[in-house]
């Protein structure tokens, strides 16, 4: 993927797009690879990174969903089953099986989790990652030898996946860009172009540069998430609210907390959430929180109560109790939950997706979850395609390998999340050494990674390469404040910026990590 390459087909279309998707995240990628396949003309544009918000900030889990079923949701339980199936299939190289582990500490625990986990195998049926069972203590403390002991009777075990969100999004991208797309970040849709009252195309900005773009279109997509009303406002100022904004935060912790391949679910906490630690990249990620938020921010921030939460929750199930000088890295995200009257609290607030076409032709597509993105992104194009009156194409994306494709990716050591790139980076070491250097000793990242991210992946700012391309900002965000210096400068080289470009990018960047320490 080459921005300036993208930008010269935007200038030098000669006639309308089929389809404009407005939104880099993961609904509007899997739109991209979904229009693209079926030969549609396809434009994405993001305003800022693709994935800068909410598609990078996950809980890091492929999964069906524990917590519908408890609310007897089961059509959407076996849809992401479906889905979750599907994409440990076409992207093995990011996608892979985790064993969770629910901690018993009451005598019905075990009965009530078990037989709701054994319903759980049977919706997944063969898409299933693997079969529940019931254990004893001493085995609950062999797969979890740092969980708390006084009171433990047992635990249930099941399987479930994992995977790394942004990395997953940089594919999809590339994916897209492969069946033809065109995809360009920081390009902010400003306004709707209408003609006849019927929605037309998009007016644009180059957040780089400052040129305008008239971008004609046949469909338009709204894929924004959490911003999906400010688009809907562009299309009609009287247009009803959407989205109701829910925060999570994830706290990272050293693997010490939780050392080994299995993960803690507790299906019910204080305000009702599923909370999770599970290990990731080498460190553990505990979370999530449910709040609801009135402010929808670019860059949310946790709440103070929110860390304490999570905290005190997990110091309940760990044998070490951390606290705040533990966090390697707190972050926060915005769930783009769809409204349904007024609701109580987020819970009862629709997980589903939605698909709205608004009178002049605008599709909305919003709500889900990542795993069930195919899925959103086909109901999306299948609509979108009639409104905008294209030739009617099936959906290919149910086999369609993603970028990077691989079936062996651990062969590729601390490049496994690369998948089949790996060898083109180890190219690049070979035929620069010097490129093999670390960024920083605590951080599992070479300088050729950020060679190959300005290169093959779009990165255009220094929080792309530490927080998206590389997931450095969310593991150790003070490693990746001192990582900054050396990793603008090999971005500054590929780029051709000059000294001042390094300057401002670590300054930016420092300023935005802080955020991420408590």
């Amino acid at each position: 993927m080459n921005r300036t390459e993208m930008i010269s087909r935007i200038k030098h279309a000669d006639k309308p797009w089929d389809l404009v998707i407005v939104g880099g995240g993961a609904t509007g990628l899997g739109c991209a690879i979904d229009a693209a396949s079926r030969g549609y003309q396809t434009l994405l544009l993001e305003q800022d990174d693709f994935a800068k918000g909410t598609s990078s900030r996950s809980t890091k889990l492929i999964h069906g969903g524990v917590r519908y079923l408890q609310q007897g949701n089961i059509s959407l339980v076996l849809e992401a089953l479906k889905e979750r199936g599907r994409l440990r299939r076409n992207a093995p190289h990011l996608v892979h099986n985790l064993p969770f582990v629910v901690p018993n500490y009451d005598w019905w625990e075990g009965p009530f989790y078990g037989i709701g986990l054994k319903v759980y195998d049977i919706l997944a049926g063969k898409h299933g990652f693997g079969h529940s069972k019931f254990l004893s203590r001493e085995k609950t403390r062999k797969y979890l030898p740092t969980i708390e002991t006084e009171g433990l009777l047992g635990g249930v075990i099941y399987y479930d996946g994992q995977f790394d969100d942004s990395r997953l999004a940089i594919n999809m991208a590339q994916t897209a860009a492969e069946q033809s797309a065109t995809l360009v970040n920081y390009m902010k849709v400003a306004g709707l172009i209408k003609e006849k009252q019927m929605t037309a195309g998009v007016l644009a900005k180059d957040m780089e540069t400052g040129e305008e773009y008239e971008i004609r279109a046949k469909g338009v997509i709204n894929a924004t998430g959490v911003f999906t009303d400010q688009v809907l406002k562009m299309d009609d100022p009287g247009a009803p609210r959407m989205i109701m904004p829910s925060q999570g935060i994830h706290l990272v912790l050293d693997s010490s907390f939780l050392p080994g391949d299995t993960a803690i679910m507790v299906p019910h906490t204080a305000d009702g959430r599923v909370l999770f630690a599970t290990p990731w990249h080498d460190k553990v990620i505990v979370g999530t929180t449910d709040t609801m938020v009135e402010q929808i921010l670019e860059e949310p921030r946790p709440l103070e109560e929110e860390i304490e939460f999570l905290l005190s929750h997990a110091a309940k199930y760990l044998e070490k109790d951390p606290s705040a000088e533990d966090v390697l890295s707190v972050f926060a995200g915005l769930r783009p939950l769809v409204t349904q009257g007024d609701a109580e609290n987020t819970a009862a607030i629709s997980r589903d997706h939605t698909i709205y076409i608004s009178r002049s032709g605008l599709v909305t597509v919003t709500g889900g979850k990542w795993t069930t993105y195919r899925k959103m992104a086909e109901d999306a194009i299948d609509n979108a395609a009639v409104i905008a009156h294209l030739e009617e194409q099936r959906c290919v994306t149910r086999e369609l390998h993603i970028h990077g494709y691989h079936n062996h990716p651990e062969k590729f050591g601390n490049l496994a999340v690369y998948g089949a790139d790996a060898a083109g980076i180890k190219d690049l070491v070979r035929q620069q050494p010097e490129l093999n250097k670390p960024v920083h000793p605590d951080l599992n990242i070479i300088a050729a990674e950020a060679v190959w991210a300005v290169r093959h992946e779009m990165a255009r700012t220094l929080e792309d390469f530490l927080s998206r391309r590389t997931r450095a900002l969310l593991l150790n965000a003070r490693a990746s404040m001192e990582a900054a210096p050396a990793a603008a400068e090999l971005m500054a080289g590929e780029l051709g910026y000059a000294r001042h470009w390094v300057d401002s990018q670590i300054e930016t960047y420092r300023e935005l990590a802080k955020g991420y320490l408590i």
